[in-house]
């Protein structure tokens, strides 16, 4: 359904988007995730139409809408497509109603139409009773299912949000990842969705795009990106918590685990060994296993403790049945297993 070869955008001589390539079918959930800056709104404004690629083409359903090597797109309001802005960006001078009705007016639906699917997507997000309130009367989580039914309406066969929880609190967003996954199998529709929230990622996604730096780190299901990270960037931005990266580097004859020497037998001279911090340990006695650590957080996740250490740099997550008996700044023991969980190669690429 969605097709995006080679797409790159430059600003002037910077590149926000590098060469990527993603292919998804027709009704996916295709998450863009990465830090702020890292590219993908820009790759969504591009699927919108709302930017010209500098190179590369974007294709729906067949159909080139974009092709940035000739200099051309189809117009934003003929790809089909519905974009959810992350302001929302509802008219204040038109009621619930008015708002949603307003793209069916453009596409010149017959009244009596407008009126039926008016009733069918406000029931759809369950905000019918607030259909002749002003956006200043509603509170920001029923704005913003104004603006998903106001953009669902017409029937795109792409639907784009661009962060739309980011506004919300947290319990809020929850039930609206909920909602969004309704809303999904409901419409049927292709959906693309930009966030920075791993957790949101990992929920709501068939397909993940994980971005840094305007490139696609790693492409493919939730449960790809968790279980084999193609790059240290993927394994350290993906998970809950995050998978801990230790430095090892050539000494002599042996090597340098985090700063002291242990007996592993890494792939290369120097390398980063990843361990997952459920296999991480934690204790108050030393020894030739052990990363001593400053104690800069403890908190409670799924009934066990995740405990970080901090130390030049380096900061290393735990998940422990119970926390150690020392308090945040004192010392605490980070024992590693005996075999790194993966080997990343300098350049951040997975060895094997």
């Amino acid at each position: 359904m969605l097709e995006i070869r080679n797409l790159t955008k430059r600003f002037g001589k910077f590149q926000a988007v590098k060469n990527v390539s993603i292919s998804v079918p027709d009704g996916a959930f295709l998450v863009l995730l990465g830090p702020s800056g890292c590219g993908k709104t820009t790759l969504l404004r591009m699927l919108a139409g709302l930017e010209l690629p500098s190179e590369g083409q974007i294709v729906f359903d067949g159909q080139t809408v974009s092709d940035g090597n000739r200099g051309w797109a189809v117009d934003p309001a003929k790809r089909n497509s519905g974009l959810v802005f992350q302001s929302y960006a509802l008219w204040p001078h038109m009621s619930v109603r008015g708002n949603v009705d307003w793209p069916l007016k453009v596409m010149s639906m017959p009244k009596s139409e407008r009126r039926e699917r008016i009733r069918e997507v406000l029931d759809l997000l369950d905000i019918a009773s607030l259909a002749d309130r002003y956006p200043n009367e509603i509170s920001g989580g029923q704005q913003q299912r104004v603006a998903i039914a106001r953009t669902i309406a017409p029937k795109p066969s792409v639907l784009l949000f661009d962060e739309p929880l980011s506004n919300l609190d947290a319990k809020l967003r929850v039930e609206m990842r909920t909602e969004l996954m309704r809303l999904h199998r409901a419409t049927g529709a292709t959906t693309v969705y930009v966030t920075h929230d791993q957790i949101e990622a990992m929920t709501m996604a068939t397909h993940v795009a994980v971005m840094d730096q305007g490139r696609v780190q790693q492409f493919g299901a939730p449960a790809d990106l968790i279980d084999r990270p193609e790059t240290a960037f993927v394994a350290t931005f993906v998970g809950t918590p995050p998978n801990n990266m230790v430095p090892v580097v050539k000494n002599g004859a042996g090597y340098k685990v985090g700063g002291r020497h242990m007996t592993l037998s890494p792939p290369a001279d120097d390398c980063m060994a990843m361990f997952r911090a459920e296999n991480m340990t934690v204790s108050d006695q030393a020894d030739d296993t052990t990363l001593p650590m400053e104690l800069v957080e403890t908190s409670t996740i799924a009934g066990r403790t995740m405990v970080t250490g901090l130390r030049d740099g380096l900061r290393l997550t735990a998940i422990v049945d119970h926390a150690p008996a020392v308090r945040i700044g004192e010392t605490v023991q980070f024992r590693l297993p005996t075999e790194p969980d993966s080997w990343f190669a300098p350049d951040g690429k997975r060895i094997g």
